[in-house]
């Protein structure tokens, strides 16, 4: 592959990133609108039901072949999912769309501390941490009050968030091709269905919820995954996650464009810590991937085995 070829594979996977991001992020502007129709919940299982209905079409997953193991990932990756979408739309009907990507990022860096053990890793999140309390300090000034019903759902979030990436990667580990998160999102309407039901409702009596509701299902999951797939074919995934890592700020551009919801001072400088949090422990991830592949030997590694398949790689994380 010639160096330009290269390049325009690398251009067009950042493409594919900064498209995903920005799609997701205006998919959940988009539901903010739909809020007072049909409450968080509502939306929350409209969307995941449209989304299920979509993949399950184009994956056609072959479930007669799975086993027991097969199904306890996926039905615990759907469990994760339900909650994570559930809990975060409740946030963002509270607080900004920004600073609510911002708290539920906690979750994922947490998580990757603890798996990497490693003290610099505690440091970036002790820099996120930090962006955190720039926002309670926002918040007791009174720039810009937080509901603090909102801050936990964002938080309860980020912890779902952090086991939808350990169940989504066991899913994508044990279930071949992308049957597995289709029957995922079949899992998580299913769990919504007693929360959600009443809710969405109104969406089957007026067609502009019901449109409404497929917008936010292809901006909110079936556009995203397909980009980030796109984009995992062609970058390194520490690559990837550098650049995934510039959703709190598309988010609270979103929220400015859409939503108006202005980025006060203090918000934005906490939202600059959490991006900075997280392109570091990627970084640091990437350096210790690194570093185990030179002190394995070549036979150990397999040189010249294929890389990696898309449904041997890790999800990444998409609320």
């Amino acid at each position: 592959m010639t160096e330009t070829t290269q390049g325009r594979r690398t251009g067009a996977a950042v493409a594919m990133i900064v498209g995903s991001c920005t799609s997701l992020q205006f998919g959940a502007a988009l539901a903010v609108g739909l809020f007072d129709a049909m409450g968080t919940w509502g939306v929350t299982l409209l969307r995941l039901a449209i989304s299920a209905g979509v993949l399950v079409v184009v994956a056609r997953p072959r479930i007669g072949g799975w086993g027991r193991r097969q199904w306890a990932a996926i039905i615990a990756f759907g469990v994760m999912m339900a909650a994570m979408n559930g809990f975060f739309y409740t946030a963002i009907s509270r607080i900004p769309l920004g600073t609510a990507v911002a708290i539920e990022f906690l979750g994922p860096l947490v998580l990757s501390s603890v798996l990497s053990r490693r003290r610099s890793d505690l440091l970036w999140v002790g820099l996120a941490f930090v962006g955190m309390a720039l926002l309670g300090i926002d918040s007791v000034l009174g720039a810009s009050s937080l509901d603090m019903v909102g801050v936990a759902c964002a938080l309860i979030a980020g912890l779902f968030w952090a086991g939808y990436i350990l169940t989504g990667a066991r899913v994508s580990r044990t279930v071949p091709g992308s049957g597995g998160l289709a029957v995922a999102l079949v899992v998580a309407t299913v769990v919504l269905l007693p929360i959600g039901t009443g809710q969405a409702l109104p969406a089957m009596h007026d067609w502009r919820l019901l449109a409404l509701g497929a917008g936010t299902a292809l901006l909110g999951s079936v556009i995203p995954y397909t980009l980030e797939q796109g984009a995992l074919r062609r970058l390194p995934e520490h690559v990837f996650g550098v650049l995934l890592s510039l959703e709190p700020a598309i988010a609270a551009l979103a929220g400015l464009a859409l939503l108006h919801q202005a980025i006060g001072l203090l918000p934005a400088l906490a939202i600059a810590a959490v991006i900075a949090a997280s392109v570091g422990t990627t970084m640091n991830a990437a350096r210790k991937a690194k570093v185990g592949a030179e002190q394995t030997p070549e036979h150990a590694r397999g040189v010249g085995s294929r890389p990696p398949s898309d449904t041997e790689r890790e999800p990444m994380p998409a609320a």
